[in-house]
């Protein structure tokens, strides 16, 4: 494992594993895929400035589509330094519980590592399941790196269903509303920077909080604090990630243009 020498000795680098599931059904046909394609698009670059001040975390990011079934567009994970966005098609039904099995085989052990920072899941949806989602979901919930991974869902349209998103996120305030073509936007770009938030343990940024802790708005419970021995320790002797919650952009600020 590469590792980075520092005054006192050496701190070994952390992959740290950036997940998109895209839903890619029918109904996000023409702006909405538009959109998530162009602001994933616009968001790479500030995501390798973020890898580039966490030196102690190797940013590794795939992308997952679901409609009627699910497959890998990065088939495996690429440094976010080589990392290029494929634009996403959408059609067809909306089968989450395919992406949960595809997902579900990727947060095993292996592939995924022992030792690692908790994976970022951000799931993109404005619809409602078409298939079992519950039984996949449920095999998911059982995987250690699955439990430790910051959970966030982009619910885009009045048409999403909220109740499946906090399923998946384990935290209603971990469920962010997108109603129109701005805040869609917004809410993407927030997402792509939160593996930097997160990787980021020895200081603990205004108006967050230990990950462990239930919180107000400011902060929010995204990862279990674990011991320092656990293999799925964080890095700063086993110190709880934190999130901060306080820059999330306020969906009620984008009541332009129109509602969807």
């Amino acid at each position: 494992m590469e590792v980075l020498q520092i005054p006192g000795g050496e701190l070994a680098t952390r992959p740290i594993h950036f997940f998109w599931v895209v839903d890619c059904s029918g109904s996000m046909y023409g702006e909405k895929i538009g959109i998530v394609n162009n602001t994933i698009q616009e968001c790479i670059p500030e995501m390798r400035t973020a890898a580039d001040n966490n030196p102690n975390a190797q940013l590794l990011i795939r992308a997952l589509q679901f409609s009627s079934g699910a497959s890998w567009i990065t088939t495996t994970p690429v440094p976010v330094e080589d990392y290029g966005w494929e634009d996403m098609d959408a059609n067809g039904l909306t089968e989450l519980g395919k992406a949960f099995d595809l997902l579900a085989a990727q947060l095993s052990i292996p592939p995924m590592p022992e030792r690692a920072l908790p994976p970022v899941i951000v799931l993109l949806s404005d619809g409602q399941p078409t298939d079992d989602y519950k039984r996949s979901l449920e095999k998911l919930k059982k995987l250690p790196w699955f439990r430790k991974a910051v959970k966030i869902a982009i619910s885009i349209g009045q048409d999403a269903d909220d109740d499946v998103l906090v399923e998946f996120c384990g935290n209603n305030e971990l469920v962010l509303q997108a109603n129109n073509a701005a805040a869609l936007a917004k809410m993407i770009k927030w997402a792509s920077t939160t593996a930097s938030m997160v990787s980021a343990p020895s200081s603990k940024p205004m108006n967050s909080v230990p990950a462990s802790v239930p919180t107000s708005s400011a902060g929010v419970s995204v990862v279990p604090s674990v011991p320092a021995n656990d293999p799925f320790a964080p890095v700063n002797n086993g110190a709880p990630l934190v999130l901060d919650m306080s820059n999330i952009p306020n969906p009620d600020d984008f009541d332009e243009g129109a509602v969807w």
